[in-house]
């Protein structure tokens, strides 16, 4: 180990070397998870004391709500404190930790999403067999088997990535612990690896997008039936989950779908898959859902009249 792994930690530069700039990044950073943490956790306690939203598609936004804090937490919390550090270190056990931990979470949230279509698909396309297809055997089993595809898909990366030699230099141009950055730092050929990377990142990422889509085009199809106003609630679920699919998937296939190379861009885009899409998820799915926000509701209310006990 000693001689495939002379460096024992790793250096970030972080978002910005400008003071006034980190020191603008930590308030807004610290706000922003602040606000993660909250809304994520304000859906999944508003789906557990609701009896009106006991439906399978509620069950699994609140599992998507939990990974979403576990996904954000994996690194923001790390890019908060950093802000206000001079030197910027992490363990190589560390780095390697923060790694796992993010594909856990980020392979976890893609098969969710898959889920999620898979159930809007069974609700419109078969509303009569809906509850005993997606009965609750089939969903814990579901919610289960997307955390062993997190754990797989996690396994896999850091199983390519462990074994690559660093022995110098260890400064990683980004906030976080990731595959590409760590790739430009191995010191021996990676082009193999790189395209392993691709094939277990990036095509996954793909392979689900399109899945998602290939879904949502057959429930468009069959919403050509319906009234206009079973089109309109139907949409109205499918836009927003839609909308998160594209927020999550866009940046992930940018990332990871193409050679093992760094970009400028690429900390902007990793910012916004790592703290704008787990802030949006909640907002995207209150506002457009009315069952949800008339649970909040009931919610706050029962808050505030035990507040006054």
């Amino acid at each position: 180990m000693a001689k495939t792994h002379n460096v024992t930690e790793f250096i970030f530069l972080g978002l910005s070397s400008n003071p006034e700039v980190q020191k603008v990044c930590f308030v807004m950073f610290l706000l922003l998870y602040t606000a993660i943490v909250l809304g994520n956790l304000l859906i999944v306690l508003t789906v557990m004391s609701s009896r009106s939203l006991g439906s399978p598609m509620y069950f699994f936004l609140s599992y998507l709500s939990f990974v979403e804090i576990c996904y954000a937490s994996t690194t923001v919390p790390r890019l908060i404190s950093d802000l206000l550090a001079e030197r910027k270190a992490i363990s190589l056990w560390g780095c390697m930790t923060q790694l796992s931990f993010l594909h856990f979470f980020a392979g976890t949230e893609i098969f969710l999403l898959t889920v999620m279509a898979y159930d809007r698909y069974v609700a419109i396309c078969k509303p009569l067999s809906y509850t005993t297809i997606m009965n609750r055997r089939v969903c814990a089993f579901l919610v289960g088997a997307a955390w062993v595809w997190g754990l797989v898909h996690s396994l896999a990366q850091i199983l390519l990535i462990f074994h690559l030699p660093f022995c110098g230099p260890n400064v990683i141009d980004h906030y976080f612990c990731d595959v590409l950055p760590l790739l430009k730092l191995a010191c021996s050929d990676t082009v193999l690896i790189g395209l392993l990377i691709v094939a277990n990142g990036g095509t996954l990422s793909v392979i689900s997008f399109v899945v998602l889509l290939a879904s949502y085009v057959v429930i468009l199809l069959h919403l050509r039936t319906r009234s206009s106003a079973g089109r309109r609630k139907a949409l109205s679920t499918c836009g927003s989950h839609v909308t998160v699919v594209t927020l999550f998937f866009g940046p992930c296939i940018f990332i990871y779908l193409r050679p093992s190379t760094t970009l400028s861009v690429d900390k902007t885009v990793a910012v916004f898959y790592t703290v704008i899409t787990p802030l949006l998820n909640p907002v995207i799915y209150s506002l457009r859902n009315a069952e949800v926000k008339k649970a909040m509701k009931r919610l706050w209310v029962r808050a505030m009249k035990l507040e006054e006990r």
